[in-house]
């Protein structure tokens, strides 16, 4: 029962103190648990949102994209003048000790780097299009990531939670009442020997 512990009053303060720290970590892991938690509902409210609007945008701009490729014939020639994006930058948040990737973007003033007498307003509208799907892109990504370090948080943390509340607690537990029973026979036992001696002298 009380495995490699003597029962000793150093013994039974040691595991009271080791009883205050894991009850405090219980509770913390609560909290952590809980607050990651309405992080993560938070976040899944917006992702709805934001899914809905991509499929448009992406619907919206490939359709504009047929509409180029008819009027102009294929576009991919035209499409290689547009430069490649590098204006995104990557930092963090941290919640609960969680860091959330946010996901920092300047958008670029509109420059058309393709000539007009190529292209028309079919073209531009396209271009346009796939822009917005871009930006809507960029948040879908922050968002979802958000949302898998949020879920591993949330696992570990349910996890550690458990294990404090369901088996490091009820263990200490037994082990304070079986080291408290012996230690109380001990002083019964001290009680009725000393009082048989006093009888004796």
């Amino acid at each position: 029962m009380l495995g490699d512990l003597a029962p000793t009053k150093g013994a039974l303060l040691s595991l009271k103190k080791s009883y205050t720290l894991a009850r405090t970590g219980e509770n913390l892991m609560e909290r952590k648990k809980n607050t990651l938690i309405q992080e993560m509902l938070t976040l899944l409210s917006e992702v709805s949102v934001i899914r809905k609007q991509i499929e448009e945008t992406y619907q919206r701009a490939y359709l504009a994209l047929q509409d180029a490729n008819i009027t102009l014939g294929i576009v991919g020639e035209i499409a290689k003048a547009i430069p490649v994006d590098k204006n995104i930058k990557l930092s963090y948040r941290s919640v609960m000790g969680v860091d959330l990737p946010i996901i920092n973007y300047e958008k670029a003033r509109i420059r058309l780097s393709y000539g007009l007498k190529s292209t028309n307003s079919k073209f531009d509208y396209a271009y346009r299009m796939f822009g917005e799907a871009r930006d809507l892109t960029i948040k879908l990504a922050e968002i979802d990531a958000s949302a898998y370090r949020l879920a591993d948080a949330i696992r570990k943390s349910r996890t550690r939670y458990n294990a404090l509340k369901n088996i490091v607690i009820p263990e200490i537990e037994t082990k304070i009442k079986s080291i408290t029973e012996v230690l109380e026979e001990h002083e019964r036992e001290e009680f009725i020997r000393l009082k048989l001696i006093k009888k004796n002298i």
